[in-house]
């Protein structure tokens, strides 16, 4: 447990959340980048009609186009999903929303797509993606407008904590989450450093690393009242760990419960 200085400090700086806010996220096993297969693309409409046919909220990517619109991407270039050659912040949507992912063939949606065809039938977690030192605020207003009156349960969530802090002040209806992983991060200048990120992003939530499970920082929060999820959960393991360190799984392949998992 952290020391008393630094409890306090996080109640006072991140209250914990009003639970008929937070508490639908307990309630979900969420697909990671949708329900994706050796023939199913990840972050695609496949993947995630797939997940709301199984009855999954749905975990994915979102990035920035080079001409501000909100794309479901998880890559910073289009390389290894889609087999070119190009930066996604540098290509407009038009060019983004053409290219067809390498697995499956087909586009890249845009965030406004994908909240079309959920239409609030499974909860979304929307993982922003940055690239410090770049300005975070042209990701956060575009998914902001986007998610201007979608009636669904849906939660913003970043490993920067700008994301959270800008969603802190600009639209603090929106449920934001802290994604966090201790992953060569496990000295005293590091947990120092969890606590800061933490009082910066204001979260509602965590998204913890599953093989940092326990984690006496993840296990403080949740025991303030933030919801605890985990990811990514990939092997029956992994699944053990999450049912007894959190309160839900951010799942794929192996890691899904059998009734959930692809042939």
């Amino acid at each position: 447990m952290p020391s008393l200085p630094l409890r306090w400090i996080d109640a006072a700086l991140v209250p914990a959340p009003d639970a008929a806010m937070v508490g639908w996220l307990r309630e979900w096993e969420y697909a990671h980048r949708g329900l994706h297969s050796p023939t199913v693309a990840e972050n695609s409409p496949s993947a995630f009609a797939s997940a709301m046919s199984l009855g999954m909220g749905i975990e994915c990517d979102i990035r920035l186009s080079g001409d501000g619109r909100a794309v479901v991407f998880h890559d910073a270039t289009l390389e290894r999903l889609a087999g070119l050659q190009g930066a996604v912040a540098r290509l407009g949507i038009a060019e983004l929303t053409s290219t067809r992912l390498s697995v499956g063939g087909e586009r890249i949606p845009t965030l406004r797509d994908l909240l079309e065809q959920v239409d609030g039938k499974v909860p979304l977690l929307l993982e922003l993606k940055t690239d410090p030192p770049r300005s975070v605020s042209g990701l956060c207003k575009a998914v902001r407008r986007d998610l201007e009156g979608y009636q669904g349960q849906v939660a913003v969530m970043s490993f920067d904590p700008r994301v959270g802090s800008w969603f802190a002040g600009n639209a603090p209806q929106v449920v934001r989450g802290l994604v966090v992983t201790e992953r060569d991060r496990r000295t005293s200048g590091a947990r120092l450093t969890r606590h800061r990120f933490l009082w910066r992003a204001k979260p509602h939530f965590l998204a913890y690393d599953v093989r940092d499970l326990p984690s006496p920082f993840a296990a403080s929060q949740r025991a303030r009242g933030l919801p605890l999820l985990t990811w990514t959960v990939a092997s029956p393991a992994l699944r053990a760990s999450a049912q007894e360190f959190a309160d839900a799984p951010i799942a794929e392949g192996q890691g899904l419960a059998e009734s959930h998992r692809l042939p």
